[in-house]
């Protein structure tokens, strides 16, 4: 390499080559003989991530100790990176200011944002930082932002609206950043590379100069780039640039951009060209980088997907290419049925080349979902591969904490967010405490079944008071009842958040990198002049969280596998390993959809040559074209994700035209097949039980008897397997809620009001009012339940006025019949005027047919008769003479309905009747040895509670 020559030291490592190997080996060979040039010299990178890329091939090359040149990050305001402490030296005549924090540079632009709510407010502000973001980075003043909206004629009221406003916060914003001594993070890099690439144009830096890997063409990086290009002892080298072997002249002339900014964005190079024509320099004087570093390809392959990737005017080329130019060896494919398949499929190849000793596979993907997926299959053999883009705060144990006490806090302590947070991993303590305090939380999840309780801890309280150990839970969940009962100010909430996760997790919260982070980002929040200014409600809370943790990546420390890498976009840029495997191809993953932008409509940014809103599909264009330089690479995609099916990604697309078809891992995808497969299905046969005679009940309810008959499985897994369906946490106003509950208003009306017809609407109405029916249920039950309750007052006037008088509601008792002890529950008993019993049997659904009681499927009121004639009934004497259920179903066009079982019989055939149909149930199930057969008789089994333990879908029908 040349110290200084007639043209600029620009060099390019081809993308079939590992950038960050290649530009070690290169450093090493020019440098490496004398330990302290190399510690003198300096190479500047692209963000963090690429430092800990070049760091580790500095590793790789040198086998040995060494002192490496200081890596430095130039910075990007995109990923919130700041440039290098040695391209920011404290020691200046003139300091710099400093940058306004990411989260306060959003909360003082939602403070500044019209909008209707806090919650809006922060979204318009997190779109117009990165709209600023984009202005101050191209370097747009704002007078040319009022030109450019000026001389824009016919936009929609909409975008005038966005621009005006737009207008007026980029004039102010800087104003505002200057009262409070800061500058936006974007401007500040831009005045420390101006200033330095000023300061090393007149007085280069001891030692060698290295820009590497920067792609940006931002103004201020291009004019830095073109300072060291020039300077004696420096080199700007530029990843997978194609030189005109690869790449025409005329295809490169044609990338643009032309007089009006505008040219092929979604191309691969036209980045590069960008930089290089901002950098003043042309393709003709850049050299090709010698080292060659690990990791690498054929050139061949290199033009092949250069040609595959040629702009749309000039792909008619590929009809004359020969097959040389069309040939991607090395390259394979993989589609698989679905993203769980493609999860699969990549942790078996990579999971295959650690069969090969000292053999490196990587996953390079966009969708960290895919990367969270394999990196769990992965365990399976027990290989640690974290994801090195990293997890987002809000997937963390710490993370997911905060966001269930907001939640929790925003429903005010609904069932639901109240459980999740009681279980969370983290909250309970740890050891015996921890196993202690989920028994409770079990306890308490029994307890919360059905519907929704009283908001708060009140409404907790009369729940759950009754459960041992809720006292302590209580306790830790005080900080949360009524937090959000009115919004706050964020700074506010981040100090009661703080605070309740100490209460509910301790130190536990705040341990490890995403709990520092967490605790961090609190504290800026606790201690923002903004956050104090802006209010946000539960529901605006939760979002505003999320969003914030969202963007918050924890990155694993070292230590994974050393040979298996799972890397986003940004970390495979600069890096290589033998096998890479390149996943999610599909369109709106790789690439991704532009991200529309609110602010500043796609006409004033052509005016203002600032780039498109599908630069970065040339981006994540040049991304795929680097790792296809790998020695082997495969390409995975899901033909469906979890929505519906997907269309392959573009650039899989074109290759699959050029080379007329990739070839497919056919191994791999049989191999995802048979991996979890169970085998042909043997689906089981109806179910038959047969327990021996101990374990068969000699007690029954008279409700149990029908079940018995119907269906004997259902009973065997209730009454000996003691099996009960548990209805949902804060569930519905189900049916049998409504049905328990309006039982209860009997009751009560019976028991307080001695069946006062006129005192029984009150009760109805006053349960329509329960906090557990929701409104839209109240408003259609309302009508109904009313009618079908004056129906029952008329019914009670008539019985009043013929001598029929209440005797005893919710009556309990039990004889033995047949061998069996039967007991039961009758919801009222009254006193005719014969003296005789009538027994009667609310219904909120509608009542058994008398084709069911002839069959004998409906023995309940036939059972409390015969413990009625028995003298079961405590305080109860006479014989029951008179059967009846009292329906609230609709019945010819109004509500309420009277059905009598025994109206077709003489007198007392009804519980002959009864009695003779269970003995024979009796004799079969409970005292005889009959199998409990499922669904015996499906007519008459409607309830589905135990149809999946039956599988009844395997052999129902068959």
């Amino acid at each position: 390499m040349p110290d200084r020559a007639d043209r600029p030291n620009v060099y390019t490592i081809p993308s079939h080559r590992s950038f960050a190997d290649a530009l070690a080996a290169g450093v090493l060979a020019r440098f490496g003989r004398d330990p302290m040039t190399l510690a003198r010299g300096r190479i500047l990178l692209p963000n963090n991530r690429a430092v800990r890329a070049v760091t580790d091939a500095f590793v790789r090359a040198s086998e040995g100790g060494l002192l490496l040149p200081r890596l430095i990050p130039i910075g990007d305001p995109e990923l919130e990176d700041r440039v290098g402490g040695a391209l920011d030296p404290i020691e200046q005549r003139e300091p710099v200011p400093p940058a306004i924090e990411p989260l306060e540079h959003l909360l003082k632009l939602a403070s500044i944002v019209p909008g209707e709510s806090s919650a809006e407010k922060l979204r318009l502000a997190g779109d117009l930082a990165r709209t600023l973001d984009a202005l101050l980075i191209e370097e747009i003043a704002p007078n040319e932002l009022r030109r450019a909206v000026s001389e824009s004629d016919e936009l929609a009221k909409h975008w005038e609206r966005s621009l005006s406003q737009l207008q007026v916060i980029y004039e102010q914003w800087p104003l505002i950043l200057k009262d409070r001594g800061l500058l936006d993070l974007a401007e500040r890099r831009n005045r420390l590379l101006r200033r330095m690439a000023d300061g090393w144009s007149h007085s280069p830096p001891d030692g060698f100069t290295v820009a590497a890997g920067v792609t940006t063409s931002a103004p201020a990086v291009a004019e830095l780039l073109r300072s060291i290009a020039w300077m004696p002892e420096g080199w700007v080298v530029l990843p997978g640039l194609s030189l005109s072997d690869v790449l025409p002249d005329e295809e490169w002339d044609a990338l643009g951009p032309d007089d009006n900014g505008r040219g092929e964005e979604t191309h691969p190079q036209f980045h590069l060209k960008l930089l290089l024509d901002r950098m003043g320099v042309g393709r003709g004087e850049i050299q090709r980088w010698r080292q060659a570093g690990r990791a690498f390809s054929s050139p061949a392959r290199a033009r092949s997907v250069a040609n595959a990737m040629a702009a749309p005017e000039f792909s008619h080329k590929w009809q004359t290419l020969s097959a040389a130019q069309r040939r991607l060896t090395g390259i394979r494919l993989a589609e698989l049925p679905d993203s769980t398949s493609e999860a699969q499929a990549i942790a078996l190849a990579l999971r295959e080349a650690l069969e090969t000793p000292d053999k490196t596979a990587a996953l390079v993907t966009p969708d960290r979902q895919l990367a969270a997926r394999v990196a769990a299959l992965l365990a399976r053999w027990g290989i640690s591969a974290d994801d090195s883009a990293g997890t987002p705060l809000s997937k963390t144990p710490t993370g997911t904490l905060l966001l269930a006490i907001i939640s929790a806090a925003a429903e005010d302590l609904g069932p639901v967010p109240f459980l999740a947070l009681a279980k969370h991993p983290l909250v309970g303590g740890e050891g015996d405490d921890r196993l202690a305090w989920l028994d409770t939380v079990r306890e308490l999840d029994i307890k919360l079944r059905g519907p929704r309780p009283a908001a708060g801890l009140s409404g907790l309280d009369a729940q759950l008071g009754s459960v041992r150990g809720w006292h302590l839970v209580r306790k830790r969940f005080e900080a949360i009842d009524g937090m959000l009962s009115q919004p706050l100010p964020v700074a506010a909430l981040a100090r009661k958040i703080a605070d309740a996760a100490q209460v509910l997790a301790g130190d536990a919260a705040w341990r490890g990198p995403a709990g520092r982070m967490a605790a961090e980002l609190l504290m800026e929040l606790q201690s923002s002049e903004s956050a104090a200014a802006i209010n946000l409600d539960g529901n605006g809370a939760l979002a505003f969280l999320r969003d914030v943790f969202d963007q918050q990546a924890v990155r694993p420390p070292y230590g994974g596998h050393p040979r298996i890498f799972i890397w986003g976009l940004l970390e495979a840029r600069l890096q290589r390993a033998d096998l890479m495997i390149l996943g999610g191809l599909n369109e709106g993953t790789w690439p991704a959809l532009p991200a529309p932008d609110p602010w500043l409509p796609p006409k004033v940014r052509a005016d203002l040559n600032m780039p498109g809103l599908e630069f970065r599909i040339g981006l994540a264009a040049h991304d795929f074209a680097s790792a296809l330089g790998a020695p082997e690479v495969l390409i995975t995609r899901a033909r469906r994700d979890a929505r519906s099916p997907t269309v392959a990604s573009r650039f899989l697309l074109r290759l699959d035209a050029i080379s007329g078809g990739l070839p497919r891992q056919l191994n791999l995808e049989r191999l995802v097949r048979v991996l979890d497969d169970p085998g042909p299905p043997h689906p089981v046969s109806r179910p038959e039980p047969v327990p021996p005679s101990e374990q068969r009940p000699d007690r029954i309810s008279v409700t149990a008897v029908d079940r018995l008959n119907a269906d004997p499985f259902a009973f065997y897994a209730q009454a000996i397997l003691r099996l009960k369906a548990l209805d949902p946490v804060d569930d519905e106003s189900t049916a049998r809620w409504k049905g328990t509950e309006v039982h209860k208003v009997l009751e009560e009306w019976q028991l307080h009001d001695g069946c006062d017809p006129e005192k029984l609407r009150a009760r109805a109405e006053s349960l329509l009012q329960h906090e557990a029916v929701h409104p839209m249920v109240r408003a259609l039950w309302s009508p109904r339940l009313l009618e079908a309750i004056d129906w029952i007052a008329n019914m009670e006037r008539e019985n009043q006025g013929a001598g029929r008088l209440p005797l005893k509601a919710e009556a309990t008792g039990e004889t033995a019949i047949a061998g069996v002890t039967v007991h039961g529950r009758a919801d009222r008993i009254d006193r005719l005027a014969d003296q005789s019993l009538a027994i009667i049997d609310y219904k909120t659904g509608a009542p058994p047919t008398q084709k069911a009681v002839d069959a004998g499927f409906a023995l309940q009121l036939g059972l409390l008769g015969l413990i009625g004639r028995a003298g079961g009934f405590e305080g109860v004497s006479g014989d029951p003479d008179t059967f009846e259920y009292w329906s609230l179903t609709r019945h010819k066009g109004s509500f309420g309905k009277l059905m009598c079982p025994d109206k077709d019989m003489q007198p007392g055939e009804f519980l002959d009747h009864a009695y003779r149909h269970f003995a024979e149930a009796a004799g079969k199930w409970l005292t005889g040895g009959e199998p409990f057969t499922a669904k015996l008789n499906p007519a008459y089994a409607p309830y589905g509670d135990y149809d999946q333990l039956m599988r009844l879908e395997e052999w129902y029908g068959r």
